[in-house]
């Protein structure tokens, strides 16, 4: 059985649940700016891409001079509901479980450091990772480039670490990177999606995923 010594988590769709949030912002901003509204499946497919990303796909006629106002809007809508965010059921249990096995953690995320910092000061969660990565300080997903500096801080090789996330951009992400991947079904990407990105392994809860875990994590010697 293959184990690993670090475990890296996309943030938005597998700690916390907050995907319904990230879609609904869009969505909001799109009617703010009279732009065409995606449907629920799209503003959820670009969930995990940088933001900066995620809108031109979404929006391809969003010019520069609209894309300030288009980002303040979303921010707005999403700022309204972010103090209401939560993580999935067991996931605290599952990260403190980690850590108490001291198994190195870490976070690669779409999110911007201004935005993740915003999450972890609110949840009082940065004592729980050895390392946090966002898109606007490196390459955005599935480019590797967050997983590469992790390992790098970490002097860790690819076969040390795991990559746990709800997308396939997390899962071509760790696949660039070189390492395994554990898709979790319960986010922003359906299970097909999934499939067709070719995890490591998929789980449908957060307790497969402590379970699958089990045994498989190991302290760095």
């Amino acid at each position: 059985m293959k184990r690993y010594s670090a475990v890296v988590f996309d943030w938005d769709g597998t700690l916390m649940d907050s995907t319904h949030s990230i879609a609904s912002s869009i969505q909001g901003a799109c009617r703010d700016l009279s732009f065409p509204v995606p449907s629920d499946s799209e503003a959820r497919w670009v969930i995990g891409l940088s933001l900066d990303i995620a809108l031109y796909r979404l929006v391809p006629d969003l010019t520069a001079e609209q894309y300030p106002l288009f980002l303040e809007s979303y921010k707005e809508h999403f700022h309204k509901q972010d103090t209401q965010l939560s993580f999935f059921e067991g996931v605290p249990e599952l990260v403190s479980g980690l850590r108490q096995k001291k198994v190195m953690l870490g976070v690669a995320t779409g999110k911007s450091r201004a935005g993740l910092d915003r999450m972890l000061q609110a949840q009082q969660w940065h004592h729980h990772f050895d390392i946090t990565r966002c898109a606007d300080e490196s390459f955005g997903k599935p480019h590797p480039g967050m997983l590469l500096d992790i390992m790098q801080s970490l002097d860790l090789q690819p076969e040390q670490v795991l990559m746990v996330g709800d997308t396939s951009h997390d899962v071509l992400m760790a696949r660039n990177a070189g390492m395994d991947s554990l898709a979790v079904s319960y986010g922003a990407h359906d299970k097909s999606t999934l499939l067709d990105s070719q995890p490591t392994v998929m789980v449908d809860t957060v307790d497969a995923m402590r379970g699958w875990l089990d045994g498989r994590v190991v302290e760095l010697n």
